[in-house]
């Protein structure tokens, strides 16, 4: 199995990231702007829904980040031909689709959970499927049970091997009644993609309704899908014949945008995110502004400041759309720790999301981490003893430079936020981990004026 140092060199090196750590000399605000590219939570499953199209399809606004050469991979090796257009645009031809080996499968997916999804498009292309152990952030229990589970209820015949699952489908995908016990992102995903070319009529509930999915759904309706979204989370699909390829530009990645407002507000600078957009953020910026930062929307993007003064304390419980998300409370954390007051944070999505927190308390935060549910109702986790819940005491200390291991996505980010923020000198190690979802974070850095050092 990989190690989290394996993992951040093959991401690194899959976006030609030359270094493995970066020196960071904190307490500089940044100041300028960035561009964002397409969501890395939409991207990625709009490239696999291009299998299910009898001609090629066009995905334009694709970022230059390590889980899309992942997929592109996949989808190499699985016969798709891919080429790149424009700038940040790719055309995907499924019309060579095969099965690829298992040991190739494992050696394009990595840690990747990616694999999972190409199962329903390919049972439809190819009657069977396959996909190796599947990896991931380390930040909780992310079972592929609801996906076996979801392609069983489609008649898919499901095997355990010692190198993996196997999937086979020898009368075809029938439509089906599925009911999600939590609204899964990667669930809504499977069905969504499995259901389109399925006989008959699905019925999902209890299904995830974020703009990522929102905007999958647009993609399968310009493909030829009939898909119907109810106000009570179910969604309906009405199986088609065929399905043809797609001209769709991506919507915004709202987690890069979050990030960066986060890191314009802990390190008091001043940020303009191009392509990022209102509807998409409404939460995230309702909580932003009672913290104290400022933001002001324009036609092209939004520019986060610290406009001055004492941050305040809040209380946050992260939830499914259109709550707040669980992506954004980790960089959000940083700038909670120069906050004057307690502030509580209830992850109800990932059991396991504050790991990154002990790096924190090493560089001076004042952070404890609780089992108990700290929030304004009780969830799923309050029974189970995960630690879940975190207050945050601010405004006492100031994060001072540390040598730091980034231990997922999300956290990562923030601990460059926390380096950034810190008075002296930080070293980030395992950055290749971010380049699965962040475009081009070095130039960014360099562009907003961040004084850093890159370490081979």
């Amino acid at each position: 199995m990989n190690t989290l140092v394996d993992d951040a060199k093959q991401h690194g090196s899959a976006v030609g990231l030359p270094v493995d750590r970066i020196t960071i000399n904190g307490g500089k605000p940044l100041r300028g702007r960035i561009e964002l590219k397409g969501a890395k939570n939409l991207v990625t499953k709009a490239m696999v829904a291009a299998i299910l199209g009898d001609s090629p399809s066009v995905l334009k606004d694709v970022p230059n980040i390590s889980d899309v050469r992942i997929v592109r991979g996949l989808l190499e090796v699985h016969g798709v031909r891919v080429t790149e257009g424009a700038d940040g645009e790719l055309i995907l031809d499924p019309a060579a689709v095969e099965q690829a080996h298992m040991a190739d499968i494992d050696a394009h997916a990595g840690s990747s959970r990616i694999p999972i999804l190409f199962c329903g498009p390919l049972l439809h292309r190819l009657g069977e499927a396959f996909i190796p152990d599947l990896g991931g952030c380390r930040i909780g229990d992310r079972p592929i049970d609801y996906h076996l589970e979801v392609l069983r209820n489609f008649g898919a015949i499901v095997e355990k091997l010692p190198s993996g699952i196997r999937m086979s489908a020898p009368t075809g995908l029938k439509g089906a009644k599925v009911a999600l016990p939590y609204p899964s992102v990667g669930a809504t995903e499977q069905v969504l993609l499995t259901a389109v070319l399925a006989e008959g009529i699905t019925e999902l509930s209890g299904a995830a309704i974020e703009p990522e999915i929102m905007d999958l759904i647009n993609i399968l309706q310009k493909m030829g899908a009939i898909i119907t979204v109810a106000t009570d989370r179910v969604i309906r699909i009405e199986g088609v014949d065929q399905l043809q390829g797609y001209t769709h530009r991506a919507l915004f990645d709202r987690n890069e945008a979050a990030s960066w407002a986060a890191a314009a507000l802990a390190t008091e600078g001043d940020i303009f995110v191009g392509g990022a957009r209102q509807p998409e953020m409404l939460t995230f910026l309702n909580v932003f502004r009672k913290v104290g930062g400022a933001f002001e929307i324009e036609e092209d993007g939004i520019r986060f400041f610290h406009p001055g003064g004492e941050l305040k304390p809040v209380i946050i419980e992260t939830d499914v759309h259109p709550g707040f998300m669980t992506d954004w409370q980790q960089p959000l954390v940083i700038a909670l720790t120069k906050a004057k007051g307690v502030s509580i944070v209830h992850e109800t999505v990932y059991e396991q999301r504050f790991g990154f927190v002990d790096a924190l308390v090493e560089m001076g935060a004042s952070i404890d981490v609780h089992k108990e549910c700290l929030g304004g109702h009780a969830c799923r986790f309050g029974q189970r003893n995960f630690q879940h819940s975190a207050v945050i005491s601010g405004g006492s200390t100031q994060l001072r430079g540390a040598d730091i291991e980034v231990p997922d996505l999300r956290g990562g980010f923030s601990h460059l936020i926390a380096a950034l923020t810190a008075e002296g000198r930080s070293t980030v190690s395992n950055v290749g981990i971010i380049a699965r979802g962040y475009e081009n974070f070095i130039t960014k850095l360099e562009l907003l004026g961040a004084d850093f050092e890159l370490e081979a």
